[in-house]
């Protein structure tokens, strides 16, 4: 499934929900069912700068495939961040480097965050797709 079907899955899903309090709800439903991350990669160099909460984010490369990991200290920080991981896990770097994640404005993500917030669901983004830059370069390079 393209990175754009996951995202108009999300928005369909939203669609359904009027109520920003059930949306919230539905965020934490996602960041609680959000696989744990492994304990080594709770470290300092994993932190997201610019995020208010702590948010670990992980990200490896298997078959020219980025996936990614994370946790939270926060609950709907750990829902957010595993939006984003339904939307750009599984796909090439160059996929998620192209991502225009349209979801978060369609959705009324953004508008419904406080301004902290909303700065660190731009950090996660690009802390995302700058792991995705990183395996494109390591990519490069392997074929040269």
């Amino acid at each position: 499934m393209t990175i754009d079907n996951i995202q108009d899955e999300i928005i369909e899903e939203f669609s359904e929900v009027d109520d920003w309090m059930d949306r919230y709800a539905m965020i934490i439903d996602l960041g609680n069912a959000l696989p744990p991350i492994d304990a080594k990669y709770k470290t300092p160099e994993h932190l997201i700068e610019g995020c208010q909460s702590r948010v670990w984010l992980n990200a490896e490369l298997h078959d020219g495939r980025v996936f990614y990991t994370a946790d939270s200290d926060a609950i709907i920080v750990k829902g957010i961040i595993s939006l984003l991981i339904q939307v750009l896990n599984d796909h090439t770097p160059s996929e998620i480097i192209d991502a225009n994640l349209y979801f978060i404005d369609k959705i009324g993500l953004a508008e419904n965050l406080s301004p902290t917030r909303s700065n660190g669901l731009l950090a996660m983004v690009k802390q995302m797709k700058l792991y995705a830059v990183a395996f494109q370069a390591q990519l490069s390079a392997a074929k040269h």
